[in-house]
């Protein structure tokens, strides 16, 4: 009797319980970018093995390199490039992952390397590195894209000649409780700060916060806490970190570091930094370094907040311009623009360090963005 109620049991679970495989399982899409960025591509990614499945075209469009998800999964905006100019691109998400384009706008400042969406969800921002410009375009409840507001950058910091002598907006933050932007400006060595009106819809230019000379500011990244901003340089290969002042939006330099040491970049022909992360446990950073197309791991002490270089962990690729975590922090991608791969790293959660995932590369024709969706 017992033996049968035993089996009994095992039945009903099974029937009633998700299976393991389909919980684990999640979509990831990746934007790509010159010379062979002819599409989004979207695979499927196992988070018990750590493999990723064979990636395939979602939409062929030209050179979408960024990509943004809105919070509930169910839209993704790109920056990409049409017939008629540099645009944005709306996308539906389909139920097995399939892209649907819905809308489209013009970019007045050309063509864009970032974009992000305000987690009001009423507009989106993007940067545009060429134009030296920030666009700001509404989206209605629908997620129809309106007519964008240009915010023009001025001036440079003239430190690296050929890269300083105008402005670079590069990425684009909304701060934790949503009410500013940020913008790190490689140009001119340092971050334009933008407020958010109370509504929502617009915002304005309200400050700036040098960072080191010549460093080039590329990405950047708030503490999970909202009490630091971590922000990469790419020309010097270095780490700020600043002290956050969210009630007045202030930004204090407190220090700065490398992401590689001396010797291993001066044995390298070419370098620049790349992308910044902070893990979800909040102990932890994770920089990319191309050249030496590498992963800088920093911990990070609650009591000092100042980062700790624990590990460079090579990629397995070569130019990694993005590197993303999975949502509950348990593995890291390398995009490996060069190589057209792209890595996952096992991530340990209580030393930060990484691991290669021997089987978990693929080949995405150069991959310049990492995104994940909803599990199926």
């Amino acid at each position: 009797m017992e033996v049968r109620f035993l089996l009994l049991s095992m039945v009903l679970t099974a029937c009633l319980s998700p299976s393991r495989s389909s919980a684990e399982d999640f979509d990831v899409y990746f934007g790509t970018g010159v010379p062979k960025g002819n599409g989004i591509y979207r695979s499927t990614f196992n988070s018990a093995t750590g493999k990723l499945s064979q990636a395939e075209l979602a939409s062929k469009v030209d050179f979408p390199g960024f990509l943004a998800l809105t919070a509930d999964k169910k839209r993704l905006y790109a920056v990409a490039k049409l017939p008629e100019g540099y645009v944005v691109i709306g996308y539906h998400i389909g139920t097995k992952g399939s892209l649907t384009p819905f809308t489209t706008a013009l970019n007045p400042g050309g063509r864009a390397v970032h974009v992000t969406i305000h987690p009001s969800g009423k507009f989106l921002v993007t940067a545009q590195y060429d134009g030296g410009s920030v666009a700001l375009f509404p989206l209605d409840t629908d997620g129809q894209l309106g007519k964008p507001t240009l915010f023009q950058h001025e001036g440079g910091s003239h430190v690296v000649k050929g890269r300083q002598d105008s402005p670079h907006p590069h990425f684009c933050s909304i701060s934790p409780d949503g009410n500013f932007v940020l913008v790190p400006d490689l140009g001119l060595d340092g971050i334009v700060a933008y407020r958010v009106n109370p509504e929502r819809t617009g915002m304005e230019r309200c400050g700036f916060f040098p960072s080191i000379k010549g460093g080039g500011p590329r990405h950047m990244k708030f503490s999970t806490d909202g009490k630091l901003i971590h922000l990469i340089n790419e020309l010097s290969l270095s780490l700020s970190t600043f002290r956050w002042d969210a009630t007045h939006g202030n930004a204090t330099l407190l220090g700065t570091i490398p992401t590689l040491p001396e010797s291993i970049k001066a044995g390298e022909i070419f370098n620049s930094a790349a992308e910044i992360l902070t893990h979800p446990g909040g102990k932890f950073l994770y920089a990319s370094n191309r050249g030496n197309d590498s992963v800088s791991v920093f911990k990070v002490e609650p009591s000092s907040r100042n980062p700790e270089l624990i590990q460079i962990q090579p990629i397995r690729g070569a130019f990694p311009r993005n590197i993303n975590i999975t949502p509950a922090g348990d593995w890291l991608f390398a995009a490996g623009e060069h190589s057209d791969t792209v890595s996952v790293h096992r991530i340990d959660r209580e030393s930060g360090k990484l691991t290669f995932q021997t089987d978990g590369m693929i080949n995405v024709p150069s991959p310049i963005c990492i995104v994940f969706s909803s599990q199926h």
